[in-house]
């Protein structure tokens, strides 16, 4: 399996991979389930460096969306692309696979990525929010899917085929994302 370790903790020891790799950013609202999801792979770097805000990278990336939305949410109505700056993606409903779980939550996941020039910030990590370096290797996408496959079933709650099933419709658009830089 392809080596997955905190992003600032990479950074800080000098382990952040400078050939490329994916980033896995983990958004959870720590009033609910809400969770949103950004999977960036990154390629041609330039400079990778910290400032106040988190770790600008100087680099070509493709950024992948994944949304959990509770049962309870109560903006449903709201176009993702329209709702607030926490509940936000970049996209909207019908830019969506949308999964419905058996309790009727659903996951959103983006069907194209969306293409970042020349550089990216990954904000500094608060409360619930996380952030992943996964090393790019030949098990890359086993590892990005085992990934969503372990949050959406134990941080999130979901039962364990809901969380598999999901999974298989993440299986395109994260190969969408590993393409460009060689990285499959």
């Amino acid at each position: 399996m392809a080596k997955i370790i905190d992003l600032f903790e990479a950074y800080t020891s000098g382990e952040l991979p400078r050939d490329g790799g994916f980033i896995i950013t983990e958004l959870l609202d720590d009033s609910s389930r809400y969770a949103r999801y950004e999977v960036i792979s990154y390629g041609n770097v330039k400079d990778i460096y910290q400032i106040d805000e988190g770790i600008m990278f100087q680099a070509d990336g493709r950024k992948l969306y994944l949304l959990f939305e509770p049962l309870n949410y109560s903006a449903k109505h709201v176009e993702p692309a329209y709702r607030d700056d926490s509940h936000r993606i970049p996209y909207r409903y019908k830019e969506l696979e949308i999964f419905s779980t058996k309790r009727q939550e659903k996951v959103m996941i983006a069907k194209e990525p969306v293409e970042t020039y020349s550089s990216f910030t990954i904000a500094n990590e608060t409360g619930l929010n996380t952030s992943y370096v996964v090393y790019k290797d030949e098990s890359a996408s086993r590892t990005l899917l085992g990934f969503f496959e372990q949050s959406l079933w134990k941080t999130l709650s979901n039962s364990r085929s809901d969380a598999k099933n999901a999974c298989k419709k993440l299986e395109d658009p994260l190969e969408k994302v590993m393409v460009p830089f060689g990285i499959e």
